[in-house]
C-alpha cells in the first residue's frame, strides 16, 4: 500500500463525504493502521462502495461493498479516499 502525503490527498473526496444512494471507486486508504483492517473487511483500492445508510446523528454510516453492508464510523469512512 502507498502511503499518500496530505499534498496528495488534499481535495480529495472520502466515503464520509457521499450522500445516501451515492457511489465511488476507493482510490485509496490514508491511515496505514486502519486501512489494514479496511482491506481486510473487502475496501480494496478500485472497488466500488455506495453509501447505504446514516444513523440519525450521523455516526456511524453504512456502506455497501462487494454486495454486503459495513458499518463504519465517521473517523473511519474518512480515511477511504474516493477517485475523482
Amino acid at each position: 500500500m502507498v502511503r499518500k502525503t496530505v499534498e496528495d490527498t488534499e481535495g480529495r473526496k472520502s466515503v464520509r463525504d457521499l450522500k445516501i444512494g451515492e457511489s465511488g471507486v476507493i482510490c485509496c486508504l490514508q491511515d496505514p493502521e486502519m486501512g489494514l483492517k479496511l482491506l481486510e473487511m473487502g475496501c480494496i483500492p478500485g472497488t466500488e462502495v455506495k453509501m447505504n445508510s446514516r444513523a440519525p446523528f450521523g455516526d456511524p454510516v453504512t456502506i455497501i461493498v462487494n454486495d454486503y453492508t459495513l458499518s463504519l464510523r465517521l473517523d473511519e469512512a474518512e480515511t477511504i479516499l474516493l477517485k475523482q
